[in-house]
């Protein structure tokens, strides 16, 4: 079951002002502290979204080496698990891929909506999941390291990343969460097997279903909350993305 977001933050104020940089910095890091999500809305067209993103942190160049890509339909993408396309794509973390730290932050910001349904970008928040594992499975996904693949669309770009990392990694006691329904390597009897279908069923069940409007920017907090798409029809959505590192 969809749930709409709550962590929304106007950029402007009740006059139609803009927030001071002051305010809009602090109620955005009081936001993501709660929900570890926040969906900018009443964005003016003056906005600079890459300056923005530029105070949470350093940027990490995404597969192509673009460090601010496009999440758009492209060509010769259709029949693969790819964001480059219209399908759906299925609850996951950004970075699992990566050999290093996966990007602390992920910041999508609308240029073209989908018309019609679907397109949405959906999130979970796993605190509450991890929480709830018993001290024997949250061992486990600290110690075990798993073999992990890329997805079919960033192989066909000729990137073949295989890594290695245990599920759940503690930073400084901050839970880094690791996450893939379909690029995950595993036994079919393995306790990650469980836990995919676990974790699956509440995202279908919690999940918060962002909609964009023209300029709304959505940035969430990846070591922590999964996120999805929903499938649309509309080639013509057109957003882009920057991955921010912690």
């Amino acid at each position: 079951m969809a749930h709409s977001p709550i962590s929304i933050l106007s950029r402007v104020d009740f006059n139609g002002h803009p927030l001071t940089e002051e305010l809009l910095s602090r109620t955005f890091q009081q936001l993501m502290d709660e929900h570890g999500y926040v969906l900018l809305c009443n964005v003016p067209e003056e906005f600079d979204p890459v300056r923005f993103c530029r105070a949470l942190g350093t940027f990490v160049p995404n597969y192509t080496g673009a460090v601010v890509g496009d999440v758009r339909p492209e060509p010769g993408m259709d029949d693969v698990y790819h964001a480059g396309n219209t399908r759906p794509l299925t609850p996951h973390s950004e970075g699992y891929d990566f050999a290093f730290t996966p990007p602390r932050y992920i910041a999508l910001w609308c240029i073209t909506p989908a018309s019609g349904p679907g397109g949405e970008t959906t999130l979970m928040d796993t605190r509450p999941l991890v929480g709830a594992l018993t001290d024997v499975e949250r061992k486990q996904l600290l110690e075990t390291d798993y073999a992990w693949k890329t997805t079919e669309g960033v192989q066909r770009l000729g990137l073949d990343l295989k890594t290695r990392h245990p599920i759940l990694e503690d930073r400084d006691g901050r839970d880094i969460v690791r996450f893939s329904c379909n690029n995950l390597i595993r036994d079919d009897d393995d306790f990650a097997a469980e836990l995919q279908s676990r974790w699956h069923a509440a995202f279908d069940r919690d999940h918060v279903a962002v909609e964009y409007h023209e300029r709304d920017m959505l940035v969430w907090d990846n070591w922590r909350l999964l996120h999805a798409r929903n499938a649309f029809s509309d080639r013509s959505r057109h957003l882009r993305r920057i991955q921010i590192a912690g």
